[in-house]
């Protein structure tokens, strides 16, 4: 694929790779952002090829799944170095809590929260099935997992999060 092909590719899925960097960021959209940069860089510098192996949609998600990783990876080293990673935490915490309070609809709000409290993996796959609509294989591909291991975070993902949502529920007397 050539450098505009690559480009053309890029814009097309723009706005669901920013939405999946979203989601590999604990939806702080600075970090997105720069996950998304970064992933671009990759791409367009010739560090990640796509090679045709599947949906360009699906090794561009890839991707960014990874260079979130990375960026994760990062910056836990770089405060451990510096000895404020317990002030980076307090940080997210403040973050999340002035997202939820800018948060209109009540029910998005809850949905985030019980989203938030699954296994990494669960929110992952379901993230990707719902949000960017991708099958559960693409996703599988996208996560670097078999698709028997998608398939079991997926069901495990929907039935924990209908348990979740059900307390919240109950816990608001609806």
């Amino acid at each position: 694929m050539d450098e505009a092909e690559l480009r053309t590719q890029l814009e097309l899925h723009h706005e669901a790779a920013f939405g999946w960097a979203l989601g590999c960021s604990a939806a702080d959209p600075d970090s997105a952002r720069d996950t998304l940069h970064n992933a671009y860089r990759k791409i367009l510098d010739g560090r990640a090829r796509f090679k045709g192996g599947s949906s360009f949609k699906t090794w561009l998600f890839a991707v960014i799944r990874n260079t979130a990783a990375e960026e994760r990876r990062l910056r836990w080293l770089r405060h451990l170095r510096l000895g404020s990673y317990a002030e980076e935490q307090r940080d997210i915490v403040q973050s999340a809590d002035r997202g939820c309070s800018m948060e209109k609809d009540e029910s998005t709000a809850a949905l985030r929260q019980a989203l938030a409290r699954l296994p990494r993996r669960q929110q992952e796959i379901l993230h990707l099935v719902f949000y960017q609509e991708l099958t559960i294989e693409a996703a599988a591909g996208v996560m670097g997992v078999s698709l028997g291991s998608a398939r079991t975070h997926y069901d495990r993902g929907k039935k924990q999060l209908g348990k979740l949502l059900k307390q919240s529920d109950h816990s608001h007397g609806r």
